[in-house]
């Protein structure tokens, strides 16, 4: 089977003239549709920058990413700019929700950017609401929920255009440990119920150990790649196999 997520020799690198920073260097991963992929390690290893090359959010100093067989970055602006609304749905550790919008208002923003008549955009809403527990919560404004409430919103923008893949960059960074459950919760349901490919970030090794697959990143390099899906531990979901990523090791991103 095809990957539908595929990264080819992926390099991002800030270069000031005065300073250079190799924020990703040559990253190469698979990803299956419905898969489930955490990554892991530490503050400024590329994490983040991973998933804003991987969405097209950033541009690539070297390398592709194919989604669903296509070339992401051989596209013009406009085209890339419908493929990542289309394909992709983002999770925040902050929510990034606007503040002045209600919460309806917030997960119906992304249908109505892609064009979508407003009636059916609410509804399509109120539905995404209903699905993560907020439908009587949907005239509020974020300031008005707690921060539970206002990731379980930003989920529902997240799932509400149906996207092939959701990334997430620390989604339950700012909760306590029991909302972080219940938010990882709504997440594997929708995995589940709609084979929804998840790719998050997380410094939680609780959480990663839920998931498919753990990749593991240092100096801007996927350095492991390990299995939570073998048949040996599959209650508890230890990791079950390790596969080392080759790559030259560095002092600095």
């Amino acid at each position: 089977m095809s990957a539908t997520l595929q990264t080819k020799q992926v390099w991002k690198v800030y270069d000031t003239g005065t300073i250079r920073v190799e924020a990703l260097r040559g990253i190469e991963v698979e990803i299956q549709a419905g898969e489930t992929v955490a990554v892991m390690g530490p503050s400024g290893c590329g994490k983040t920058t991973l998933l804003n090359c991987i969405s097209g959010l950033d541009d690539l100093s070297a390398g592709e990413v194919m989604v669903e067989g296509h070339s992401l970055f051989g596209q013009g602006d406009y085209e890339r700019t419908r493929i990542r609304g289309e394909n992709f749905g983002f999770i925040f550790q902050n929510f990034n929700l606007i503040p002045v919008l209600s919460a309806v208002e917030n997960v119906e923003l992304p249908l109505l950017l892609q064009g979508l008549r407003s009636g059916e955009a609410r509804e399509k809403s109120l539905n995404a609401l209903e699905a993560v527990g907020l439908r009587e919560w949907a005239d509020h404004k974020p300031m008005e929920l707690s921060g539970g409430q206002q990731q379980r919103v930003s989920i529902a923008r997240a799932f509400v255009h149906q996207p092939a893949f959701i990334l997430g960059d620390e989604p339950t960074g700012n909760l306590d440990s029991a909302t972080s459950h219940e938010v990882m919760d709504l997440l594997f349901k929708f995995n589940h119920d709609h084979g929804t490919t998840l790719l998050v970030v997380t410094h939680d090794a609780e959480i990663a150990r839920r998931f498919d697959r753990v990749l593991q990143m240092q100096d801007g390099m996927i350095v492991q790649d390990i299995s939570n899906t073998s048949e040996e531990n599959p209650a508890e979901g230890e990791p079950a196999g390790v596969v080392p990523v080759s790559g030259d090791s560095g002092e600095e991103e």
